[in-house]
């Protein structure tokens, strides 16, 4: 079983907890954990990061297709069923259209075809204006859970070296 991390894993971590100028091991955990095969995102996501111009921006530039997943014929099998479950919703029409025209929808199907697990910082909704990602994995029964979750579940350490005077 892989991670797939949603854009606000990235945003969240750089804007917050973990600065690209103070917690670098965070950055350098997901990278060692991509090449252990274990965490990963999406080329739509990258899209995202990218349209940032910033620090993250060019982090995200500096993975490869090995960390930003391409869509393959085993994710794109699948996108008509995260479709049909969006559409088979009591969702507004125009959350359904956004839906399917966004990151999410492709996350949810790379999720759902490879049998990987969703990281988010969404949360549940009841709204009908918008399909959060946390929804339409309950919907489609593909496991999510939160970063600090994954990072425990990883049991991820960032730990000072030792510090000199």
């Amino acid at each position: 079983m892989a991670y797939l991390l949603d854009a606000n894993v990235f945003i969240q971590a750089k804007n917050l907890h973990y600065g690209m100028d103070f917690c670098p091991a965070f950055w350098d955990w997901l990278i060692l954990e991509n090449k252990a095969e274990r965490v990963y995102s999406i080329e739509k996501i990258a899209d995202e990061l990218h349209a940032g111009n910033d620090d993250l921006a060019r982090w995200a530039a500096e993975r490869d297709t090995n960390f930003f997943l391409q869509p393959d014929q085993k994710m794109l099998t699948v996108l008509g069923d995260v479709a049909r479950w969006a559409q088979g919703q009591d969702y507004d029409p125009a959350a359904v259209s956004l839906f399917l025209q966004i990151a999410d929808y492709f996350l949810i199907a790379y999720a759902l075809a490879h049998g990987h697990t969703v990281v988010t910082h969404e949360i549940l909704s009841d709204s009908r204006k918008r399909i959060k990602i946390p929804n339409a994995c309950i919907g489609l029964k593909i496991k999510f859970l939160t970063p600090f979750e994954m990072l425990r579940r990883e049991r991820a350490r960032f730990v000072l070296g030792e510090i000199t005077s």
